[in-house]
């Protein structure tokens, strides 16, 4: 395969500079306050998008190295595969959080329900569209007994720095 080169356009800012207790979801980060820095050439992208409640960010776990292809999930006992779960040491490193949109104001997002480490470079924003993005009866695998305790679950230090740079590659 090919590499695929992926450039910034912007950076998250978070109350969370940390990674050890950050909510593990945006459910878990209701009312948290945080802001979108897109780099000011891609202002003009954000123009129409104050219309919509709901944004999805995609970004880089950029403080995440290596990763195993099965994993003890914040919400699991026991080890799941990699690709079944929300875990951030990932081949990739990409993740997806879908935060309140509170306003836009020049090149900046101002956000709530932020679940990102403090810095996080952003890969992209699209909006969050009920019609395409909502499936009512869709189902949570493994996960589905465990969907309320998100709100409370905090990370731990399972997927950082004893684990750091080992890979599966």
């Amino acid at each position: 395969m090919t590499d695929i080169r992926i450039r910034p356009i912007g950076i998250i800012r978070s109350p969370f500079t940390d990674r050890a207790n950050m909510p593990i979801q945006p459910c878990g980060a209701r009312g948290v306050v945080g802001q979108v820095v897109l780099d000011e050439a891609f202002a003009d992208g954000l123009k129409d998008l104050s219309g919509f409640s709901h944004i999805y960010l995609l970004y880089h776990f950029h403080k995440s190295r290596g990763y195993e292809l099965t994993v003890v999930p914040f919400m699991e006992p026991r080890q799941r595969g990699l690709f079944s779960t929300r875990a951030f040491r990932r081949p990739n490193q990409i993740g997806l959080s879908v935060v309140r949109l509170n306003s836009v104001e020049g090149n900046i997002l101002h956000i709530l329900d932020v679940d990102v480490l403090d810095g996080t470079p952003l890969l992209d924003i699209k909006p969050y569209m009920k019609a395409f993005d909502a499936v009512p009866d869709a189902l949570s695998g493994w996960a589905e007994s465990h969907q309320g305790t998100a709100n409370d679950i905090r990370s731990d230090d399972r997927f950082v720095d004893s684990q750091e740079g080992s890979s599966s590659e």
